[in-house]
């Protein structure tokens, strides 16, 4: 799964792409401004960056440059300067693409995977046991046999893969998918969802090994951290 470095000052833009992009199958990571960016960059594996241009601490233009002279991260420019000559100073700088905000999210989702293609850093398989996820195609088979999934079970199993290991609770869950979807989920309805999901998934649904409860705290998904 591509993990990506999302450096965007405003909360409200930062978290709400967080959530869209792990709702599309990424592991997302923030950083507010320039210092922070910079060490979470030094200290993390990156297969892309999307950054905005104006940061707190020094623009992206100059973080860029430092991120180049590191490692060779693909970079993609988040800005509402759309204009040429800002255009041009990304692109010399190295970036991948540039995009004015506003931009549409499935038209970023697409120039992601392109970056990710063209560079050879596209990673979009997952095993769970026997159950394989393709992220990029949004495919799951189990041995061989394609599972269908509807578009709410799919984001759940979404949920769960990008905090593999990690206790979600029943609350988490909720906000997670009445973000990336805009559907009405209630817990009753969540309860629904789960069982669906190990249904499809597990073995023997009754005694899971994927999808696993965790008394009074809530679910996580078999696996390392």
């Amino acid at each position: 799964m591509n993990r990506i470095l999302i450096v965007e000052d405003e909360l409200a833009i930062s978290e709400s792409l967080k959530s869209f992009l792990e709702a599309e199958g990424f592991l997302c990571e923030t950083a507010g401004d320039h210092a922070s960016a910079l060490e979470k960059f030094e200290n993390g594996e990156y297969d892309l960056v999307l950054m905005d241009v104006s940061l707190p601490g020094g623009n992206g233009f100059v973080l860029c440059s430092a991120f180049k002279r590191i490692k060779d991260t693909p970079v993609i420019f988040l800005t509402a300067s759309g204009d040429e000559q800002s255009t041009l100073m990304g692109l010399e700088l190295g970036a991948e693409d540039y995009v004015a905000k506003p931009f549409r999210p499935r038209e970023l989702v697409l120039r992601i995977k392109n970056v990710l293609r063209r560079t050879g850093r596209a990673r979009s398989i997952i095993a769970l046991g026997n159950v394989t996820v393709d992220t990029e195609k949004g495919v799951i088979t189990k041995r061989g046999a394609e599972i269908r999934l509807s578009a709410l079970e799919y984001r759940l199993l979404l949920s769960f893969i990008n905090n593999r290991g990690r206790v979600m609770t029943r609350s988490a869950l909720l906000e997670h998918i009445w973000d990336a979807s805009g559907d009405f989920v209630n817990d009753n309805t969540l309860t629904v969802y789960i069982k669906r999901l190990r249904d499809k998934l597990e073995d023997d649904p009754q005694f899971p090994t994927l999808i696993l409860t965790v008394r009074n705290l809530g679910y996580k998904l078999a696996g390392e951290e």
